[in-house]
């Protein structure tokens, strides 16, 4: 006769517990963005939802992310936004106007110093919450236009080593050049403070969160005469050619970031599939970029959340239209399957390494470094 204690004993050994998901990070979320507050082109279509995507996001078995400060950017000057429409848009009348609509209820009305300050303050309401600290090419002008540079420089360093002194600022950016854009920023004005913002690395010992939008030569260059400056960085959302790829691979500390934005063409696959695992991070950019029904990866993807249009919005449903964290799995799963990977959780735990090594060093262990090597000998 077995004692009762024993008895329990048998039965909780003898049922093993359900594994727990591999760890992943989504490395870019915008936050700060208005969707995710239910705002679209202006209009309210649903209460601000941050809670319920964040528990879809750790359901998924995300555990880290970091809360990028990057909001819709300045309207266009009016011949630009002329051209470009006409461009776009065609004979199409509805469709302009129905746009424009769009385009003028989405001004910002912060700079990113601001929106810096707020991804600070959303980062510091959940212990997985991490931000940056840094201005987007596009808005580079706004050190100019603060009317004192440098004292729009020294606010972000202040506000840099407050987010460090919380355990909240884990990267200076996002900063680099967008030659796609010139209307929102001219080159020489983004290359004049894509520069300073290494001063602002180097003064803090974080690591950089980078953009590069048609401007290869530029950035790499800047980035070559900078690289005492900064302990490495990340390329985020990368769309660039093999040329690219490869100058990018060239910086030893430099990691190369994949959203859905990097997997919408054949070419774009072609160019993944020369990124060694250990070189890349992966990230949604949500509430951007989400991978499409028309993009070349989706044949990959096998994971699916059910999903609300806005003006139907459930708690429980992601919105259509609208990225989030949870779906950094399907950039995962498309990743592996561009790569020819079976052992999606050994490149997952790959990735998540990759991330802790870059911005969270201080996590980095003997198991890390074996779950590293796990995950390489199988990518």
């Amino acid at each position: 006769m077995l004692l009762p204690g024993l008895t329990l004993l048998l039965l909780l050994s003898s049922s093993s517990p359900s594994p727990a998901p591999p760890r992943r990070a989504d490395i870019a979320v915008n936050f700060t963005d208005g969707m995710f507050r239910g705002i679209y082109h202006g209009k309210q279509c649903h209460a601000a939802d941050i809670p319920a995507v964040l528990a879809r996001a750790w359901a998924a078995g995300v555990d880290r992310i970091i809360v990028r400060c990057f909001a819709s950017c300045r309207p266009f000057p009016f011949r630009f936004f002329l051209a470009w429409f006409l461009l776009s848009y065609g004979s199409d009348l509805a469709c302009l106007i129905s746009c424009f609509l769009g385009l003028v209820r989405r001004k910002v009305t912060g700079g990113s110093l601001k929106e810096s300050r707020e991804a600070l303050e959303i980062a510091e309401t959940d212990g997985r919450l991490f931000c940056t600290v840094g201005v987007h090419p596009t808005r580079c002008g706004e050190f100019e236009e603060s009317g004192d540079p440098e004292g729009h420089f020294q606010a972000l360093l202040a506000l840099a080593k407050e987010g460090i002194a919380k355990g909240k600022v884990v990267a200076v950016g996002e900063c680099g050049l967008d030659y796609d854009r010139l209307h929102f920023c001219p080159s020489d004005v983004q290359k004049k403070y894509f520069k300073k913002q290494f001063e602002l690395a180097e003064a803090v010992k974080l690591p950089m969160f980078l953009h590069m939008r048609a401007a290869g030569e530029d950035f790499c260059e800047i980035v070559s005469e900078n690289l005492y400056r900064f302990p490495g960085g990340v390329t985020h959302s990368f769309t660039g050619s093999a040329e690219d790829r490869d100058k990018l691979l060239s910086f030893e500390k430099m990691f190369i970031g994949i959203n859905g934005c990097s997997l919408k063409t054949s070419e774009n696959l072609e160019v993944l599939q020369g990124i060694p695992a250990e070189r890349m991070m992966i990230e949604t950019d949500s509430p951007y970029c989400d991978i499409k029904n028309t993009h070349a990866g989706i044949k990959f993807v096998k994971s699916v959340w059910p999903s609300k249009k806005k003006e139907k919005y459930e708690p429980d449903s992601t919105v259509k239209g609208r990225n989030e964290p949870c779906l950094v799995r399907q950039v995962l799963e498309v990743v592996a399957g561009c790569k020819g990977i079976a052992d999606i959780e050994g490149l997952s735990k790959t990735l998540y390494h990759n991330t802790c090594k870059l911005f969270f060093p201080q996590d980095l262990d003997a198991s890390a470094d074996a779950q590293l090597e796990s995950g390489i000998q199988n990518s």
